[in-house]
C-alpha cells in the first residue's frame, strides 16, 4: 500500500483556515511534545490532554505528569503562549483489561494499536465534549511508532465524532525529531527509556 505524506495532509488543512481554530493534542510526555507544540501554536489555540493509564508503574506516570506540567509552564513563559494542560486520572487496571489478552503480541502489533486507539479515542471524546475544532496526537513524533498506522486510526475514529475534526500529522518530517531533541535538551527534560506499559518496559530491560 502506498504511503501517505501526512505532514503534507496537515499542511493542506492549515492552508484552508479562515480563522485560528482550537486544537486538543493527546500527549504522552514532555519530550515528545516539544517540537509538535512549537509547530502547532503557529496555527492553533492549543490544549494538551495527558491521558495515559497504560503507563506502568504509577510512579513513572507521576514523573512524566510532573515533567509535563513544568514544561508547559516554562513553554508558555518563553513562547508567550497560553497552552492549557488537561490531566486525566490514572486508572491502569481498568485501562489494561482489553490489553492483557494481547500481552504476548510483539511491539507495534495488535496490543499497541489497541492502546493507541483507546488513548486517542478518550482524548478525542474530551475534545468533542468541549467543542474543540481539531484533535491530534503527539505520537507521530516517535521513532517507535508508525505514523501511517496512527493516522489511519484517526481516519477511522473520525466517524464517531460530529464536531471535532482530525488533524493529520507526521511530526517526524522536516527534522521534527532533531528539533524536538534540541528543545528537550534546552529544558533538561527527563527522557524515559521505554514507551510506557509493563510489556514495553520488560522488553527494553532484556
Amino acid at each position: 500500500m502506498e504511503k501517505v505524506n501526512y505532514f503534507l495532509a496537515g499542511e493542506k488543512i492549515i492552508k484552508g483556515f479562515t480563522h485560528r481554530p482550537s486544537l486538543l493534542m493527546h500527549v504522552c510526555c514532555a519530550p515528545c511534545s516539544c517540537y509538535p507544540l512549537t509547530y502547532l501554536i503557529q496555527y492553533f489555540d492549543v490544549a494538551l490532554h495527558y491521558n495515559n493509564s497504560n503507563i506502568y508503574p504509577r510512579s513513572e506516570w507521576e514523573l512524566r505528569r510532573k515533567e509535563l506540567i513544568k514544561f508547559v509552564s516554562d513553554f508558555n513563559r518563553d513562547y508567550k503562549a497560553n497552552v492549557k494542560l488537561i490531566i486525566k486520572d490514572y486508572n491502569h487496571e481498568e485501562f489494561m483489561k482489553d490489553l492483557v489478552p494481547l500481552k504476548d503480541e510483539p511491539e507495534r502489533g495488535k496490543r499497541c494499536i489497541l492502546c493507541y486507539t483507546k488513548r486517542m479515542k478518550e482524548a478525542w471524546q474530551y475534545a468533542e465534549d468541549n467543542h474543540f475544532d481539531y484533535f491530534t496526537t503527539v505520537m507521530t513524533i516517535s521513532r517507535q511508532k508508525d505514523s501511517q498506522v496512527l493516522n489511519e486510526i484517526g481516519k477511522k475514529l473520525q466517524s464517531e465524532f460530529k464536531h471535532t475534526k482530525y488533524f493529520y500529522s507526521d511530526f517526524k518530517k522536516n527534522d521534527g525529531i532533531l528539533k524536538g531533541q534540541k528543545i528537550r535538551d534546552h529544558y533538561g527534560l527527563y527522557q524515559q527509556n521505554y514507551c510506557g506499559c509493563e510489556y514495553s518496559q520488560r522488553r527494553d530491560k532484556q
